[in-house]
């Protein structure tokens, strides 16, 4: 642990979405006495009520092991990498006194930070946020480039990727709200175990997934969320899956449409999480076949799990 709180490792399992992380993840926990516990490291399964469009873990998945890093907030609040860190040094404690826990997760930033740290990370402001959001969505990533260029030429010089659109949203906040863009210490990166699967694979794999949530009553949920106080987010409201339902709901899609859609959206995403990894971390991919069963392929990513030793945990 960062800022020298109780020390915590874990081994660290990722992957595109619906490439069998979790699967391999639970075998994987289940072989130790008592089971290992599972720390998702996802911003989507954070908020509660957000299940059926998030593939959470069932209850049955839960009664087999403690699992973590879940239903950390209602849908209706903005979630910030920040916010996720301090839940997990919440239950540092808990999680390093029982068996070393397995970190699970498809979103890089999660995991990136959670292994290698986020220096100072400033608080989120939602209102600056969301102007930085309104004015991306009406007039584009140039505008908003210019409006922080404006607010600060040095502090814009600081933003790693300017053309990553979520890059300069964060930096609009953090410098329309008072802070300085934080520059990361150097660290090395350390090892982690990936699942890879075959595109064709994986495209059946996301297909038959947004169907399955959809059967499953995503759009009802949509519907439950929504009448909460609060509502959602517009995290929440814009997630993969939750706004076709919304429009499904709202009658301006089909639910043909909505479950196509959904594909469409997640196989961009996936393609955007496997080079995210690519670049970004450091990690040894496990490749896994359509007939591979999760038991076969735990059995690899132990294996490379052994080999590269568990990951110190910095949040």
């Amino acid at each position: 642990m960062s800022g020298g709180g109780t020390v915590l490792s874990a081994d660290v399992l990722v992957g595109a979405t619906a490439c069998g992380k979790s699967a391999v993840a639970l075998v994987l926990a289940t072989k130790s006495r008592p089971p290992r516990p599972l720390l998702a490291a996802d911003s989507m399964t954070v908020y509660r009520g957000m299940d059926a469009g998030t593939a959470k873990p069932d209850a049955a998945d839960r009664a087999l092991v403690p699992h973590e890093g879940l239903d950390l907030a209602e849908p209706s609040r903005e979630f910030s990498v920040g916010d996720y860190l301090a839940a997990v040094r919440a239950r540092a404690d808990v999680l390093s006194k029982g068996p070393m826990p397995i970190v699970v997760g498809g979103t890089g930033l999660y995991v990136k930070c959670l292994t290698e740290g986020l220096d100072s990370a400033p608080p989120s402001s939602p209102e600056h946020r969301a102007a930085a959001e309104a004015l991306l969505a009406a007039e584009g990533l140039q505008a908003l480039q210019e409006a922080l260029k404006r607010l600060s030429p040095e502090q814009y010089a600081r933003v790693r990727d300017p053309e990553n659109p979520r890059r300069v949203v964060r930096a609009y906040e953090l410098v329309a709200g008072g802070h300085e863009i934080p520059v990361a210490a150097e660290r090395p990166r350390p090892f982690l175990v990936g699942l890879l699967r075959e595109p064709e694979d994986l495209a059946a794999r996301i297909a038959r997934r947004a169907r399955r949530m959809f059967a499953d009553g995503l759009p009802e949920e949509v519907r439950s969320l929504r009448a909460m106080p609060g509502g959602l987010s517009e995290t929440a409201r814009h997630a993969i899956g939750y706004e076709e339902a919304g429009k499904l709901l709202d009658g301006e899609m089909t639910e043909e449409e909505a479950i196509e859609s959904t594909i469409q959206r997640t196989r961009r995403y996936a393609k955007r999480q496997m080079t995210w990894f690519r670049h970004q971390a450091n990690v040894d991919w496990v490749e896994v076949a359509p007939g591979d069963s999760p038991e076969k392929t735990a059995g690899l990513v132990q294996r490379l799990w052994n080999r590269h030793g568990p990951v110190a945990l910095r949040p």
